[in-house]
């Protein structure tokens, strides 16, 4: 479901009642935890953490015209999602979270190539997805980027 608020706080506003806290909570950590040089913007109808093109000029290679996503958060029809490219595209890191996950949450991990769904909103482990925020730098996520995806 993608919003059509154009600013956080717009779409903080939107959201249904059981969804406004865990989201303001899963964004707070985000927030704490963001690397030097990535910034908050919607960003897909989400709340979008993105490398802006004043750090990263050559945007996103699907669409660049975009800025390089790093991280979006977003209120799904059945769901709060937590989406990060990093997770995605380092096999380490995606280790360290599952192993962590089961260390911190009682319920089975729901997760696809980039996207944690969490149903249960009693079961989201905030502080490991500040944890997973604050483990690449944004340097360090562009070299990433650009050794898998730009040719």
């Amino acid at each position: 479901m993608q919003s059509k608020a154009t600013t956080p706080k717009q779409y903080l506003k939107e959201l249904p009642k059981d969804r406004k806290e865990p989201i303001k909570l899963l964004r707070q950590q985000v927030l704490d935890n963001l690397p030097n040089g990535v910034e908050e913007r919607m960003s897909y109808g989400m709340l979008g953490y993105i490398i802006p093109h004043s750090v990263y000029p050559d945007g996103y290679h699907c669409t660049p015209e975009k800025p390089l996503p790093f991280m979006n958060i977003a209120s799904q029809k059945n769901f709060i999602a937590v989406y990060s490219m990093v997770l995605y595209a380092k096999k380490d890191l995606l280790d360290w979270f599952v192993e962590e996950y089961k260390i911190r949450c009682k319920y089975k991990l729901d997760m696809g190539k980039s996207c944690i769904r969490f149903k249960r909103m009693n079961d989201i482990p905030y502080d490991l997805i500040g944890e997973l925020t604050a483990k690449v730098s944004a340097e360090e996520w562009i070299a990433l980027y650009e050794s898998l995806y730009k040719k």
